[in-house]
């Protein structure tokens, strides 16, 4: 089959794509037609960014560095926009909520390939092609199963994780399959399991930063293990990924006046990008409406490029410095800066307070203006964390981590925040630990599935 009709019937086919819905599996679709058979078909479909490279976006909207005045947000047309803004407990109004449809629909293809691959290992091109090909799919099945669990359930808690709901793990192409909701812990351990079975397969690098690679796949694991709070894990495999690409972009030669400072993603080559990703282009996340928060702005030195580089206008400012350079989609992939964040993080919650603020001054010497960087330093653990902890912020900016870094560190007392909000004279806040942090499921999802909800 043609690879561009057969991409274009894929796309078809996605649009009456919903993760567990009764409607979607009661269609018995033409598998000559929709489903891909070779190695080709595999690889063109994988680097369709229209429908891999797409991540949540609704989690920006509700953390705490966007700010939106009354008039700007009766200016958002979409319910979810608003409601997402002030955790609404009904979040959607029957609207339908891409940040879970997405991610099962690239499941749902991941499938398509693994299951079709099992047919052809051996049959069609080399074993190296085959194991790309596989190594790939796996990464995106697991990225996708990251994300959602990121959304939809708790943060990972080692104490509560095998009895906390998580989402429904799909493994199978076969529409006729059930999944209901797995544990949180079974959701962590087959996004891991399958990011290590695709590191063996991957290679280390890949032409194209919109395609996985052994590096995304460390990289990946460094995040996940991050958010489980198994630091030593974490720290292994952001080093492991370092190994590979240790780049950084040097912000004094980026222009701090540039309407777009970075390069274009994944046309130029930025070399902090390890892999790829776009966050959903909601209107709310790349308005010039939907202003940064004065406690965000406040947070940057005059001295530090970044404040530049990120952000434009006058009081309130906006967000500008999109680290893959699109005006319309922030980027949601992974990249060097977090890496030296990740090690730094973990290196200093195991002791190492020392090689941790090591880490950290090697990714900020390349954020300031040359000649007046003065390094940081930390008297202990407790001490380097908190420095890290605030570089993070103001590094990662609006790449769709915010979110979970709340969800995680309103754990801990020393780091746990409130959320406020004054909309029309109504005051609106979000607790640490609070049961909206969980975003409800689709009511569709819940009708057609039987699954459980999530409490609001």
């Amino acid at each position: 089959m043609k690879p561009l009709y057969l991409l274009m019937l894929l796309l078809l086919s996605g649009l009456l794509f919903s993760a567990c819905q009764k409607e979607f599996l009661d269609k018995k679709p033409d598998k000559g037609l929709l489903i891909p058979k070779t190695l080709d078909d595999f690889n063109a479909l994988m680097d369709n960014l229209t429908i891999f490279n797409i991540s949540p976006a609704l989690q920006e909207i509700s953390a705490d560095d966007f700010y939106a005045t009354d008039a700007a947000l009766a200016g958002f047309t979409t319910a979810v926009q608003k409601n997402s803004y002030l955790w609404a407990g009904d979040l959607y109004q029957n609207e339908p909520c891409t940040d879970w449809n997405f991610p099962y629909q690239q499941i749902f293809y991941a499938n398509i390939i693994l299951d079709g691959l099992e047919g052809l290992k051996g049959l069609d091109g080399s074993t190296a092609d085959w194991n790309t090909t596989k190594g790939s799919a796996l990464f995106h099945r697991a990225f996708a199963f990251y994300n959602l669990v990121q959304l939809f359930s708790k943060p990972f808690d080692k104490n509560t994780a095998s009895i906390d709901l998580g989402v429904c793990l799909r493994l199978t192409a076969d529409v006729n399959a059930k999944a209901g909701r797995a544990s949180v812990q079974e959701v962590y351990d087959q996004v891991i399991g399958d990011l290590l079975e695709a590191e063996n397969l991957l290679p280390q690098t890949t032409q194209f930063k919109s395609r996985p690679s052994r590096a995304a796949a460390d990289a990946l694991l460094a995040r996940v293990y991050l958010n489980m709070e198994n630091y030593e894990l974490a720290d292994r495999y952001a080093a492991a990924a370092l190994v590979l690409n240790h780049s950084l972009l040097d912000y004094n030669t980026i222009s701090p006046t540039a309407t777009n400072p970075f390069p274009s993603s994944p046309a130029a080559d930025n070399p902090e990008v390890i892999f790829y990703d776009k966050l959903i282009p909601y209107g709310f996340t790349t308005s010039t409406k939907a202003t940064v928060a004065d406690e965000l702005y406040l947070l940057y030195a005059d001295k530090d490029l970044r404040k530049s580089i990120f952000f434009a206008g006058t009081a309130p400012f906006y967000f500008k410095g999109r680290y893959g350079s699109s005006r319309l989609q922030l980027f949601g992939g992974l990249a060097v800066d977090e890496l030296y964040l990740i090690r730094a993080e973990s290196l200093a919650r195991m002791g190492s307070f020392a090689e941790a603020i090591k880490q950290l001054n090697t990714l900020l010497i390349t954020r300031w203006t040359k000649g007046t960087f003065q390094a940081s330093s930390a008297n202990d653990a407790e001490d380097a964390l908190k420095i890290i902890l605030k570089e993070r912020r103001k590094e990662l900016v609006f790449r769709g981590l915010r979110w979970g870094d709340l969800k995680r560190l309103n754990k801990d007392p020393r780091f746990a925040k409130a959320i406020v909000r004054t909309v029309a004279g109504q005051v609106y806040t979000l607790s640490p630990g609070d049961k909206r942090y969980v975003l409800p499921i689709p009511a569709e999802e819940i009708v057609a599935s039987g699954i459980k909800q999530n409490e609001r």
